[in-house]
Parts: structure tokens; C-alpha cells; sequence
């Protein structure tokens, strides 16, 4: 057995024996970022790369936020520069106080932590709080020019790799220019030999910089060798939305069709003098919507305190209108189903915002969550309060939500169950003996009193039959609870045992086919709407393979001496009756009241004998269906299931009132 070995023995000893205050280094300078460029600008792949362009603009858009800019112009040029021009005030080139052989301009762009944003009244609300935004674009750029217009004077000065390599210069008088102009080369030696921008990226980056702040101007400029066809962007643009968030919202979504026909959106100033917040909020029907936050013009894609209000208030505002509507689903509602399906931008203004890492990805000013909470909670209340329809409509898509998530976790629950749990089948289940879903075949029939003869006259090695009673529940328009707690839905799930919802796997369908057997008349052709409503909302995938059908039983029962036919409807009947029955002897018609009535040899010979029985197997239409009820002529599949058996019974009056003269006759 080896000796445990001793923690506090001397280690073995390397080349290196001594270790002392000449080992230690000190860097100075921009060094450190030039040693670890991930620690400012979170590496040295794309994102960081164009995270350098997003600095200068920010500073930009600092000075137009501050009321001194109205016009900023990124270009983008075939050699690999990027310039960045605003008309704001321009960076201070006089003499710094602390360092009087230096220009401020100098400080800035050679020395971390220094600028106009710490205080004072420079910036009341600033994006770049560090002080490190443009010393880092110096320090990882091989070639950087500044050019600034102070008094109607141009002014530049060339930096490298974070060092001033010419001193500051008088060009000459400039009358018709103000602001700031830099251009700057990212280094290769940072970011490698083929590291470029991509227009792209750069065009989505200021164009959604400009919808945030309604005041500002921004000029795109791309020489064309730059852009590809399939980047389908133009070498010059101009973006000015006066309409900011709002405009920025309805242009992401165009046509897409909204629970609310107008955004919940506004601004407000938020209280002890903090700042301001702006919000726009919508809900799509169809697309799974999108969230994104900013603070100070500075995207904030984790998230951060302003996030946390805008959350609060949305889960309390909406909860407060259904309890004063008497709803009790709303205690079910959690702030991810009120914002999981929901198209939001929410940008804040604020004073000293506190961010977690110099990229300013999160937010965490704890005083704001209480405060953006505050003001978009009274709005979100008028705006409910005001258009009762409208909130309504808001509340049932929410509680829609509801219902999925409660369903999605009762099906993983049910997954979670031991396999012993999860095969006990029902006790209506006349199973078959054979186990490959290549030859079996199930059939859901209506009550009892049919199960009976379907039992007999089935073929126990293949063929299994689950009784339903009566109607089934109608999925389409019942809420979680209701599903949970109805008996005929469960012994169907467990019968099937391919799951529901999401997790619904064809390859687990304990049968080939799923044979609806019900009464040939109105009440049957009901049941098996509610049945195809249920596979198409739970079990979707089994009706995309093909595994449903539906069978054919007869109704009528005709007799001519020895010989016995089945029609399966009137129509039938008739073309029987002439085509079959032309000799001479009493005809005798006899009309099933329902699969009960019938013998089980025949509903064996007629429906449940593979040789001689008709089904017609279920597809889901690959176009849109023809829906003269409906203004646009047409519906997806998912729509005109909706239209016929959703929760809005106003639909359903409109198909019956446009259908109701195809109706020949109506069986009662």
C-alpha cells in the first residue's frame, strides 16, 4: 500500500528555484489590453470585433442623447477602415489639468478610466460610463485618426496600437463642420490576418441605434466591393424614426397578426430623478415574438434590473384585470407567460447605470427595478382599462399560455413515471396479442353498448377496441384542468402511448392504425370531429404519418329475398336500389339507430373485416382550405380548426350562417 502523501513535503524542485520582486511585472499604459483584450471586449472573435465599432458610436450617440448631436455617419471603406463622424461639441483637445503636456483628446485615447462620464454635469445620461471605450478601440487598432472641429478649427493627431504617433495639428479653418471624425484600422495582430467587418452586422447595429433615440440622424455609407448580393443592403441609407421603438416594432413584425391591434407602448420619467424609460409591447399570434432592452442606447442582451420592472409590472397589471373580471385562472399566471410570446423593447435612460463588465451586457441599478415597475404599471392599467375588448382578448391568449405550460409539464411528468406506471392500460382496452405496431390496429368506438359487438367480432391477435362514452371532450376550446381531469382523454393517451403535445413520438404508437368507429348519422360524424380535433391538437404527428382513420358502417340494411346488401347512406341507398335491387319480391329497409343494434358478425362483415370493409385514412391539407366564411377566402389548416372548434363560438355562428343552405337534409 502506497505511503499518503505528505501535503506540507517540499515540492520536487524545477530550473526555477528563486521567485522575487524582479519577477513581478507591471503593465503600463494600454498594455493590459493588448495582453488580455477579452477582458474589455470580450475576446478576439467577430462579436468582439465589431464590439469596437459599437464603442465609438456609443460615444457618439452619447453626444446626441446629451442634445449637442443631430447627425452621425459610420462608413465602412474597401481598405478595412471604419470611420465615425458626428456634429456633437467634439472631444476637448485643450491641455487636461492633471496632465498639462497632454491634451484631453491624448488622455483619452492613451489612459483607462478617463472621460467626461463620471461626473459633473458633462452627460446627465451617458452609454460609456468606464472611461475605457475609445482607449481600447486605440489600443487594438494598428491605425487610428481623430479629427476634431473646435471654434471652426480642424484639429487632428495620429494614434498605433495605443500610442500618439504624430503630434496634435492645426489643418485650418473649418466653418460648415463641428463634432468628432475617427477612423480607425482593427490590428491584425489582435484579431488576425483576415479579420473583417461585416456590413451587415455594422447596418442592423446603428439602424436599431437610431430608433432608440427619436432625435438622431444616422448616415450608413458601404463602399459596394464590400457587399455580397445575398447581404441585400445598399451602399448608402439614411435612418431617422421619429416614431423610435414603435417604428422600430411594427416595421420587425409587418404583417404579422396581433392578439392587440395597437403596441401597449409609452415613456415616462422615472421618479426620484432617476431617468426615463421608454417601452413598446405587443403580442403576436403566430410568431414566438422577441425580447430586447437597452439602457442608454447600449444593448443589454442579459437583461438586467430594467428587465426585472418591466416583468413585475406586466405579471401584476395583467393578474390585477383578471381578478377584477372574476377570472380564476389568473393566479396561474407567471411573468414568463405574459412575456415568453411577446414582442418587446424596452429602453431606459438612466443616471449612473451600473452594468456587470466593461461590455455592459446586464444591468444591475437595484433602485431602477422598483421604479420602472411604478410607471409602466399605472400606464399598463389605463391602457387595459380602456379598451376592455382589446384586454380581454389579451387575457384569454395569455391564459392560452397557461393552459400549454401546465400541459407541457403534465407531459413530462408523466414521462417521469416508472414503465410499469406508465403501460397500466385502461380497463376498457381490449387489447390485441401481438405487439407489432406494423400489424395492429385499435378502434374507438362510441359506448358501450357498440364496444360489445365490436369486441366479439374483432380479431384478438390484431386487432384491440377502447369504448368511448359519448362525446368526447372538445380539446380545442378546454383549458388544462379540464383535459387533466377528463377520463376518456387519459384512457385514450395511455391506450395509444405515444405521448401528447411536444412530446408526442409517432415511433411509440402502440398500433399501425387508429380506426374512429362511430354511428353513421349526425351524432356519430360529431363524435369524430371531436376525435380528429383531439389528434390534430395533442397527437398531430400520428395524423402527418397516416396512422388515423376513419371507418365507413353502414346505415341502412337492405333485403330482397336472399339477397342482403348495407348502403352507408341515403345517396347509397338510392344507387342500390337501382342498380341492385331491379327483380321482382318485396324490398325490406332497415336503418341502424346506431352500432349497438347490429349483430357482431355484421359490423364484422361490414366494417371490421380487412376484406371487406372501406376506410378512408386521414390527411391534413397541404394548402389552404376554401373558407367562405371568412373575409380572406382561404385558411391554414390550424385557423379553420380554430374557426370551427376554438373558443369563439362568433366564428362557428358565421360558418353555420354561410353553410347552412348546402345543407340538403339534417338528420334528427
Amino acid at each position: 500500500m502506497k505511503a499518503m502523501v505528505d501535503l506540507f513535503q517540499a515540492p520536487r524542485k524545477t530550473t526555477k528555484t528563486d521567485y522575487s520582486a524582479k519577477d513581478i511585472e507591471v503593465l503600463e499604459g494600454l498594455e493590459p489590453v493588448r495582453r488580455r483584450p477579452g477582458m474589455y471586449i470580450g475576446g478576439t472573435d467577430e462579436r468582439a470585433l465589431h464590439h469596437l465599432i459599437a464603442e465609438v458610436v456609443d460615444n457618439a450617440m452619447d453626444e446626441a442623447v446629451a442634445g449637442h448631436a443631430s447627425r452621425i455617419e459610420v462608413e465602412l471603406s474597401a481598405d478595412g477602415f471604419v470611420t465615425v463622424r458626428d456634429n456633437g461639441r467634439g472631444i476637448p483637445i485643450d491641455p487636461h489639468p492633471k496632465f498639462p503636456n497632454q491634451s484631453a483628446l491624448e488622455v483619452i485615447l492613451t489612459t483607462l478610466h478617463s472621460g467626461g462620464k463620471f461626473g459633473g454635469d458633462a452627460y446627465e445620461t451617458s452609454g460609456g460610463l468606464h472611461g475605457v471605450g475609445l482607449s481600447v478601440v486605440n489600443a487594438l487598432s494598428d491605425q487610428l485618426t481623430v479629427e476634431i472641429v473646435s471654434q471652426k478649427q480642424l484639429w487632428s493627431q495620429d494614434y498605433s496600437r495605443g500610442h500618439v504617433t504624430s503630434p496634435l495639428t492645426n489643418k485650418g479653418p473649418m466653418s460648415n463642420r463641428r463634432g468628432t471624425t475617427l477612423r480607425f484600422h482593427p490590428d491584425p495582430e489582435i484579431f488576425g490576418a483576415h479579420a473583417h467587418f461585416k456590413p451587415p452586422l455594422v447596418y442592423r447595429m446603428i439602424r436599431s441605434k437610431a430608433y432608440l433615440f427619436k432625435g438622431i440622424e444616422i448616415h450608413w455609407i458601404c463602399d459596394a466591393s464590400l457587399l455580397k448580393p445575398e447581404d441585400n443592403l445598399p451602399p448608402k441609407d439614411i435612418f431617422h424614426f421619429p416614431g423610435g421603438l414603435k417604428d422600430y416594432l411594427l416595421e420587425t413584425l409587418k404583417e404579422s397578426p396581433l392578439v392587440c391591434p395597437e403596441p401597449f407602448s409609452g415613456e415616462a420619467e422615472l421618479p426620484d430623478n432617476l431617468g426615463r424609460v421608454e417601452w413598446v409591447i405587443t403580442w403576436p399570434l403566430e410568431n414566438e415574438g422577441f425580447s430586447h432592452s437597452y439602457c442608454n442606447t447600449v444593448p443589454t442582451p442579459l437583461g438586467g434590473t430594467h428587465e426585472t420592472g418591466l416583468r413585475q409590472a406586466l405579471i401584476k397589471g395583467i393578474r390585477g384585470f383578471g381578478e377584477r373580471l372574476g377570472n380564476r385562472k389568473v393566479s396561474q399566471i407567471t411573468a414568463e407567460d405574459c412575456i415568453s410570446g411577446a414582442a418587446i423593447l424596452l429602453s431606459a435612460f438612466i443616471r449612473n447605470p451600473q452594468f456587470q463588465g466593461q461590455t455592459k451586457e446586464k444591468l444591475v441599478n437595484n433602485e431602477i427595478t422598483r421604479g420602472i415597475e411604478t410607471v409602466i404599471k399605472d400606464h399598463l392599467d389605463h391602457w387595459l382599462s380602456g379598451q376592455r375588448d382589446v384586454a380581454e382578448a389579451l387575457l384569454n391568449h395569455i391564459i392560452e399560455r397557461v393552459d400549454e405550460r401546465l400541459r407541457r409539464k403534465e407531459a413530462k411528468e408523466t414521462l417521469r413515471q416508472t414503465p410499469t406506471r406508465r403501460l397500466r392500460l385502461p380497463g376498457k382496452l381490449a387489447d390485441c396479442i401481438s405487439e407489432n405496431p406494423h400489424e395492429t390496429e385499435i378502434f374507438l368506438v362510441e359506448g358501450d353498448s357498440a364496444g360489445g359487438p365490436a369486441k366479439q367480432g374483432r380479431n384478438r391477435k390484431n386487432q384491440a377496441v377502447l369504448p368511448l362514452r359519448g362525446k368526447i371532450l372538445n380539446v380545442a376550446s378546454a383549458s388544462t384542468d379540464k383535459l387533466k381531469a377528463n377520463q376518456e382523454i387519459q384512457d385514450l393517451g395511455k391506450a395509444l402511448g405515444c405521448g401528447t403535445g411536444k412530446n408526442c413520438d409517432p415511433s411509440q404508437l402502440r398500433y399501425g392504425r387508429v380506426i374512429i368507429l362511430t354511428d353513421a348519422d349526425v351524432d356519430g360524424a360529431h363524435i369524430a370531429s371531436l376525435l380528429l380535433t383531439f389528434f390534430f391538437q395533442e397527437m398531430r404527428p400520428i395524423l402527418e404519418k397516416g396512422h388515423v382513420y376513419l371507418a365507413l358502417p353502414p346505415l341502412f340494411r337492405i333485403i330482397q329475398g336472399t339477397k342482403s346488401l348495407y348502403a352507408r347512406d341515403d345517396a347509397h341507398r338510392d344507387d342500390l336500389l337501382k342498380k341492385e335491387f331491379t327483380g321482382r319480391g318485396k324490398i325490406e329497409i332497415s336503418r341502424f339507430k346506431g352500432l349497438g343494434e347490429m349483430a357482431w358478425q355484421q359490423l364484422k362483415e361490414t366494417t371490421l373485416d380487412p376484406k371487406t370493409r372501406t376506410l378512408l385514412q386521414v390527411h391534413l391539407p397541404q394548402t389552404e382550405i376554401e373558407a367562405n366564411f371568412d373575409e380572406n377566402g382561404t385558411l391554414a389548416i390550424e385557423d379553420f380548426v380554430d374557426a370551427l372548434m376554438g373558443r369563439r363560438p362568433e366564428k362557428r355562428f358565421t360558418f353555420i350562417q354561410a353553410n347552412a343552405a348546402f345543407a340538403d337534409s339534417i338528420d334528427v
